[in-house]
């Protein structure tokens, strides 16, 4: 005769208890489906996307476009923002932009010529940016890449020196595996390049915290490259070294009609002279 043999209930227990938190199964050394879920694609990068998350949000600045003579209201847009409606964004004031044009050497936005050219068209002065990964390919690389996809300037006075846009990375680890004096040199191999490539010296967009992180708060190209700072606050704070001042600042993220707001240091007439060079 077959004697059954019964479990304890607490074994029972504490089987289900392990079974409720182990993952589900997947391919041998397959991450978790969650964790790749949490990772952007490829190509979806923008301006300020890693604001909020490091940095947070503070109050907005006080007063409207009207009431602060010194500042100038502009955009920044990607592809997130598809088909853009500019001359609602003119009649509201603002009278710069940018936009996206490539990021690394893998990505052209595919709303660039709506973006690009529409903001051209009601009046606006405009430029684009490229958003680095210092991960995927060198700095002279990737120059050579933006100049070649919409990045490039003309002495026309309706178009902005390019933007580097250099900031936490979306798809891994912040400083994208660099250390701080191998991220200088890959900036400063871009900034060389696209220089040669154009005669301008382009803007470097970032954000304080993540260039104390990730350069060890280099001060070298505050002589030569224009500073457009990201901080969602009412008071700027903070610049990194060697800058005394800042040319743009993204102060939103959630601004009318397009989320991402700027203040240029100036009237108009000194966004006209950025562009003039």
């Amino acid at each position: 005769m077959r004697v059954r043999r019964s479990v304890p209930l607490s074994l029972l227990a504490g089987l289900a208890a392990t079974a409720l938190v182990l993952p589900l199964a997947g391919p041998a050394g397959a991450a978790d489906p969650g964790a790749r879920a949490a990772v952007p694609a490829r190509g979806t990068a923008h301006m300020g996307m890693g604001v909020l998350k490091h940095d947070g949000r503070g109050a907005a600045p006080s007063g409207g476009v009207s009431a602060l003579a010194t500042w100038t209201e502009g955009v920044d847009v990607s592809s997130h923002q598809g088909n853009v409606a500019w001359s609602t964004l003119w009649n509201s004031g603002v009278k710069w932009a940018y936009v996206k044009a490539t990021e690394g050497t893998y990505y052209k936005n595919t709303y660039f010529t709506q973006q690009y050219t529409g903001s051209y068209n009601v009046g606006m002065i405009r430029g684009t940016y490229h958003f680095a990964t210092p991960d995927t390919t060198t700095g002279t690389a990737q120059a050579d890449y933006f100049v070649n996809n919409g990045g490039g300037w003309s002495k026309d006075g309706k178009t902005l020196p390019g933007v580097l846009d250099i900031e936490w990375n979306p798809y891994g680890a912040t400083c994208y595996g660099k250390t701080q004096s191998g991220m200088v040199t890959w900036i400063r191999d871009f900034l060389n390049r696209y220089k040669a490539r154009t005669g301008r010296d382009a803007v470097i967009y970032t954000a304080t915290s993540w260039w104390k992180q990730c350069t060890g708060n280099y001060s070298g190209f505050a002589s030569t490259n224009p500073l457009w700072i990201a901080r969602y606050a009412s008071e700027v704070g903070e610049l990194p070294a060697g800058w005394p001042y800042y040319t743009m600042w993204q102060y939103t993220s959630s601004g009318p009609t397009v989320g991402d707001h700027n203040h240029f240091n100036g009237d108009l007439s000194r966004v006209q002279a950025l562009a003039n060079g």
